[in-house]
């Protein structure tokens, strides 16, 4: 029996035993990034340089997903040195930028990757992500989503992007996986 979702379901795929099997299959996570590891916002300073800012929720969560056997990419539309260097502070070896066709991006990293679309979920937040929502296991939309991309999501997050709406997703995975009371167990030893 599926455990009660701390997700919204959405238009697409209803039952929520269904959705729990698709999360506990997915192995490959890909993420747009400007909308859903952050809040969509750009800065730039006096000096041309740009800024975002990242979940550090978000990023311990990719980190223990990481950490459980799951993969991680990003697919984004824009480039920026700044995704480059919290790519790597993640350890996300898998990074597309100035992408215009995500499907296309997205495809072939799936056949890299040696996997299917069914074990492949999507984390996205407007029309360019569309394609890819539609198209993988589990197209998940942030809570600040375009409605187009809500409509066509398995399911969508209760927290907006860059406020943990990844971590939100993560933890989902990993409870149907079986993990997350593991990963939790761990943290809360007390270590002397």
């Amino acid at each position: 029996m599926a455990e009660p979702s701390n997700l919204q379901h959405a238009g697409r795929d209803a039952t929520a035993e269904d959705l729990h099997e698709r999360l506990a299959r997915v192995q490959l996570l890909l993420l747009d990034v400007d909308g859903v590891l952050t809040d969509g916002g750009v800065t730039w300073t006096n000096d041309g340089i740009e800024q975002k800012t990242f979940s550090i929720r978000d990023g311990l969560g990719i980190r223990l997903w990481q950490q459980s056997g799951g993969r991680t990419g990003i697919v984004t539309g824009r480039s920026s040195h700044i995704v480059q260097l919290r790519s790597e502070e993640l350890g996300i070896g898998i990074v597309r930028q100035g992408i215009d066709d995500k499907l296309s991006a997205a495809t072939a990293i799936v056949t890299e990757c040696g996997l299917s679309w069914e074990q492949t979920a999507f984390i996205g937040d407007d029309l360019p992500d569309l394609p890819v929502v539609l198209r993988c296991g589990v197209g998940v939309a942030v809570a600040d989503a375009c409605p187009e991309l809500v409509a066509a999501a398995n399911l969508v997050t209760r927290l907006p992007g860059g406020r943990g709406a990844v971590r939100e997703v993560i933890e989902r995975m990993l409870k149907a996986r079986g993990s997350w009371d593991g990963i939790v167990r761990r943290h809360a030893a007390v270590r002397t």
